[in-house]
């Protein structure tokens, strides 16, 4: 019965360890995109009330990732930051990014994720990741912008040409004169004489009534009568003007003699980044830090010529030019769409200084096995890897179940011996006292004692031969004291059995772990060595982490072995211990019954001398 509940315990905790291990594989799997990378953050694009207030789907959206030193730890990333990625909220699914600038001795990052979808109203997480010296360069500053986005200036190069950042290499034809202190990093100085020309490219051409989306960052330190931020003309009298009176923001569209107009109707603050966007498809829109402040009705015309930053391009039978903004401006984008309110107004919530659409979570370590240089060898063991593992799994569970449980064992046999024995040192003497003094015992209780369990088998032998002889008192021959002894022997024996139940078990752990984790080590360098010969790939990379992968088997057969060796050594140290006071309690009982029942004590013979 005892052997059976000891059994119970092993089953339970052998299908808890599979259960756990098989919770920890799904959930490791879902929990890390990939354990090569060591650390990660999530990042939460907030579009609600609290958040960047967005008053519609935002679409697919360039989202601008800010990293300092108060939200980003350089030193854990490579010094270039290449090895840094996002993934979409799933933990599954990479973004397409690029960095705009990266300086990890200043601590300071600027970096642009394609963000597939910002519904209004909602929450959308991704997670970055970061830490892995082996990792190669991940941005991909043509795949961040959809096809609609024609032109893209970061102003991240000093005092150069502008580069276009989109697919469609729209690189600016003319220097500008860079800042440092842009609203995105590094911006731009307009002077007013020297305007960017954009190329005449087809994918910067406006159709008749075709769309078409404007927006920038912009700074004036004083407001002009009139100066032209935007201007595209065509030569066939068509025109679109960009600008800002008075530091007033407007947009003009010219098609057929008519000027459509939307105007805001009072300036902006001086000295402070404002964002100004344009949309245009049968009205104008004009947008002023990401809400609507004007509109007008018109389509655009026919647009193919060259389009002017800072400077205006007059349309075919005008006077002449306005004059250029002076001011600084940052982050230019053009598109071949009109993008809907929720785009404009994300785009200022995130860019902006505030910021408070994007949330930045705590540093997160990959502190599992899945991480690091354990990653590539774990994924990289074979399924008769995983077999020989998950065997030696169960090996590691039962030998650990059968130590605990016959450590407690034990203990308990031993505690319950004690008071036992202490009564049989002080009272074995005299028979009748000792059995009054286990009558009158009021301690713990004495059945687990096998000391007690063996002197209950003697007390048992001597009351069968007592009504046997049918006498008042037992005389014993030397030969029913061996027949007693032999008697008592077999119940110690039967103790001993019972306290070397199981041990079986750790000394198949011992002998048989190390030689099943070398069986699957042989195999896997076998399959290793069978796939580089089908290959023909011979090289250090290709071997290292198959055979790495192999001796993963080895070390977890002396995981096995390790812990089921020491705990055998304790375990047989402690049931020697018992089994010596068994032995010796046995003798010391025998001899004193065979004292006590002797001849030599007969009472009538003693009567009669």
């Amino acid at each position: 019965m005892k052997q059976k509940r000891l059994h119970r315990p092993i089953s339970k905790l052998i299908l808890g360890f599979a259960v756990l291990a098989l919770l920890t594989v799904s959930g490791s799997a879902k929990a890390w995109w990939d354990g090569n990378w060591s650390y990660r953050k999530q990042i939460t694009v907030d579009a609600g009330p609290k958040g960047g207030a967005l008053p519609a789907d935002a679409g697919r959206i360039p989202l601008l990732v800010r990293l300092h030193d108060g939200n980003f730890k350089f030193t854990d990333a490579k010094d270039d930051g290449s090895d840094i990625r996002f993934i979409a909220g799933d933990d599954k699914t990479p973004l397409k990014f690029h960095l705009d600038m990266y300086d990890g001795l200043l601590g300071v990052a600027l970096i642009w994720v394609d963000l597939p979808a910002v519904p209004a109203g909602q929450t959308t997480d991704i997670y970055m990741y970061w830490g892995n010296a082996n990792a190669p360069i991940g941005g991909d500053p043509k795949g961040t912008y959809d096809a609609d986005t024609t032109l893209v200036y970061h102003f991240s190069d000093k005092d150069t040409v502008p580069h276009d950042q989109t697919a469609n290499a729209n690189n600016a034809a003319t220097a500008v004169k860079s800042i440092d202190t842009g609203m995105i990093g590094r911006g731009i100085h307009l002077d007013g004489a020297s305007p960017i020309t954009l190329p005449t490219s087809p994918s910067l051409a406006i159709p008749q009534g075709g769309q078409f989306t404007w927006s920038a960052w912009v700074k004036f330190d004083a407001a002009q009568p009139d100066a032209v931020l935007f201007s595209k003309s065509d030569p066939a009298g068509g025109a679109l003007a960009i600008g800002m009176a008075q530091g007033a923001p407007y947009a003009a569209v010219t098609a057929a003699g008519a000027t459509a107009r939307a105007a805001a109707t009072a300036p902006v603050s001086a000295a402070a980044w404002h964002h100004i966007a344009v949309t245009a498809s049968d009205q104008v829109t004009l947008y002023i830090d990401g809400k609507p402040s004007a509109t007008a009705v018109g389509a655009l015309p026919a647009l193919s010529g060259p389009g002017i930053v800072g400077g205006d391009a007059p349309a075919a039978g005008t006077a002449g030019a306005v004059p250029g903004f002076i001011g600084d401006m940052d982050e230019l984008e053009l598109a071949k769409v009109a993008r809907p309110a929720g785009f404009i107004a994300a785009a200022a919530a995130s860019q902006g200084p505030d910021a408070a659409m994007v949330i930045y979570g705590a540093d997160e370590e990959n502190a599992g096995m899945s991480g690091g240089y354990f990653g590539v060898i774990l994924r990289s063991v074979t399924i008769d890897g995983w077999v020989v593992i998950a065997i030696l799994g169960v090996m590691m569970a039962v030998s650990i179940t059968v130590m605990i449980n016959k450590a407690i064992y034990i203990t308990r046999i031993a505690r319950a011996n004690a008071p036992f024995l202490d009564l049989f040192t002080r009272y074995g003497a005299d028979s009748e006292a000792l059995r009054e003094q286990l009558r009158a015992y009021n301690g713990p209780s004495l059945e687990r004692s096998p000391a007690y369990r063996i002197y209950l088998a003697s007390e048992e032998e001597l009351a069968r031969r007592t009504a046997a002889m049918r006498a008042a008192y037992l005389i014993l021959s030397p030969q029913a004291v061996d027949t007693l002894r032999a008697n008592l022997d077999r119940v110690s024996v039967k103790e001993i059995e019972r306290l070397n139940s199981l041990i079986v078990l750790l000394t198949i752990a011992i002998s048989g772990g190390p030689f099943l984790g070398l069986l699957g080590t042989v195999v896997g360098v076998m399959i290793t060595f069978a796939a580089i010969a089908a290959s023909g790939d011979v090289n250090v990379n290709a071997i290292a982490p198959g055979i790495a992968a192999a001796l993963v088997a080895t070390v977890a057969g002396l995981a096995v072995a390790i812990p089921a060796l020491f705990g055998y050594n304790y375990l047989i140290a402690r049931i020697k211990d018992v089994t010596t006071e068994m032995h010796g309690f046995t003798e010391e009982l025998v001899t004193r019954i065979a004292e006590t029942y002797s001849r030599h004590h007969d009472p009538e013979k003693l009567a009669a001398e």
